[in-house]
Order: structure tokens, then C-alpha cells, then sequence
């Protein structure tokens, strides 16, 4: 389907572009929202008239949201969920639940505008990307964690939080390791003090050597 964008459309488009798109798009996103038109001749006469209106509209909502992302830009949210020891959500958070809690922290947005590919399905910090216009975005910070506290303790080290039962498994593996590693060791120390492997030669040696002690009886049987 043909359309006249009526505003910039990333990976697709400037304001004024005719552009060809598939028709789900169009009817479910693009039209809806009021972001094109249908590319017929009297909706490009329509545009082409309408086109310094447009621009200059475009250019007020520029400003607003270059002056409300100077505001949200670096926002963390903090969102609790129940997790298991391995930092695992019971769950997980999307673009709704992250729209929810940018809204609660006082900025007004939809989920449309979050730019989440796949859903959180683990305990950390991500940054997320908000289109605020279509030549305006920014990053808020998504601190998942079990609780407030825990949240504040990963805003300070930069990584998820891990229990304590998960931490004593990590410690108990690099002893279990070492003391492997440590045994290895003295066993190489233990055939080093005991003297090299006997070798082909020394064998042969030794045997000439018995060969000798036998008496002339012994040999002539």
C-alpha cells in the first residue's frame, strides 16, 4: 500500500515521503495513529497545501519534547518482581509495565512509545529507549529487583543481586576447584621426588645385569 508520511518514521521515512508499506501496517499502526495518508492524488494535493501547517506543528512538538526529554532522560524506574535465587523472574516486565512506571514517576507516556524488543525476564538494570517525537528520544533505566532495598544495592554495583545460598554455591565450585587444582599439584611433586619412569634403556640394562649374576650351571640348563 501506497502513503504519504505525515511525519518522520524511522526506517521509513521523512514528512512528505511517498512510501510502500505492507497493508496490516498501515491499517493497524500508520493510519490509526494519524502518522500517514492514503497516496492518492487528492491526499497529496491535500498534503501539499496543508505541508507548512504541518511543518510547523511538527516543529512545536519538536521543542516540547526536546524540553520533557531534558527531564526524563536517565530516569530510573524501579520495578519489583519476585525472582528466583538465580535472578530468574517469576514472570516478566513489558513495555506496558515500564510505561506505568515512567508515568508514575510523573512523565506522562504509552506503551507505544517504549522501545522494548522482548520482554525482562531476569533481575538487573536495562536501558530502554522512549520515543518522545519522532526526531526525539531517550533512555530511561529499568532497575528490576525483589525489593526497593535491592534495587539500591544493584544501582550501586551495577549487577543484579543474587541470594545468599546462590553466592555460597559460587564459593563452595572455586574451592572445590582450587583444592582440585592442589592435589594435582602435589601428585606432580610426589613422581618428581620419586624419580623419573624407568626407560627402555634402563630396562635392558638391568636384565644384562641378572644375566651376569646367574652361574655357568644355570646358564648351560
Amino acid at each position: 500500500m501506497d502513503l504519504i508520511l505525515l511525519e518522520k518514521i524511522d526506517k521509513l521515512g521523512q514528512m512528505g515521503d511517498v512510501v510502500q508499506v505492507k497493508s496490516g501496517f498501515a491499517r493497524n499502526y500508520l493510519l490509526p495513529q494519524g502518522k500517514a495518508l492514503r497516496a492518492t492524488e487528492a491526499n497529496k494535493k491535500h498534503f501539499d497545501i496543508q505541508r507548512a501547517q504541518l511543518e510547523a506543528d511538527n516543529l512545536d512538538t519538536r521543542k516540547d519534547a526536546e524540553a520533557l526529554g531534558k527531564k526524563l532522560d536517565g530516569l530510573i524506574v524501579i520495578m519489583t518482581r519476585q525472582a528466583g535465587e538465580a535472578g530468574q523472574l517469576y514472570g516478566s516486565v513489558n513495555a506496558r509495565d515500564v510505561a506505568i512506571g515512567v508515568t508514575e514517576a510523573g512523565f506522562t507516556i504509552t506503551r507505544q512509545q517504549i522501545q522494548l524488543p522482548h520482554p525482562i525476564k531476569a533481575l538487573g538494570l536495562y536501558d530502554i529507549r522512549v520515543d518522545l517525537h519522532p526526531e526525539v528520544f531517550v533512555t530511561v533505566v529499568a532497575n528490576v529487583a525483589r525489593s526497593v532495598e535491592e534495587a539500591k544495592i544493584q544501582a550501586k554495583t551495577g549487577s543484579a543481586v543474587v541470594s545468599n545460598e546462590e553466592e555460597e554455591n559460587t564459593k563452595d565450585a572455586a574451592g572445590a576447584e582450587e583444592a582440585a587444582k592442589e592435589a594435582i599439584l602435589e601428585q606432580a611433586e610426589e613422581i618428581f621426588e620419586a624419580g623419573a619412569a624407568p626407560t627402555l634403556e634402563d630396562a635392558s640394562e638391568e636384565a644384562a645385569s641378572e644375566e651376569e649374576g646367574l652361574s655357568e650351571d644355570e646358564k648351560s640348563e
